[in-house]
């Protein structure tokens, strides 16, 4: 397997992102929690993406049909 050249920016993010999950133990859960209460903190800067913003949210028992879709198949 061919190894890409290092990137110095992408091994600062790497660096972060490790340094980061090291104060919490590496513990899956707490850095989740962690970055969920982040994503809360700074709502006004997060962009949602153009597809989700169409719809409203829908759950996995109701899936999505296409408007152009056979009336059989929307019942």
């Amino acid at each position: 397997m061919k190894q890409n050249p290092s990137d110095p920016v992408i091994d600062e993010i790497r660096e972060v992102r490790h340094r980061i999950s090291a104060r919490f133990d590496h513990d899956p859960t707490r850095l989740v929690a962690y970055y969920i209460e982040i994503q809360k903190q700074h709502q006004h800067r997060l962009i949602e993406s153009a597809k989700r913003a169409e719809r409203p949210s829908q759950s996995a028992a109701q899936p999505v049909i296409p408007a152009d879709a056979p009336q059989a198949a929307r019942r």
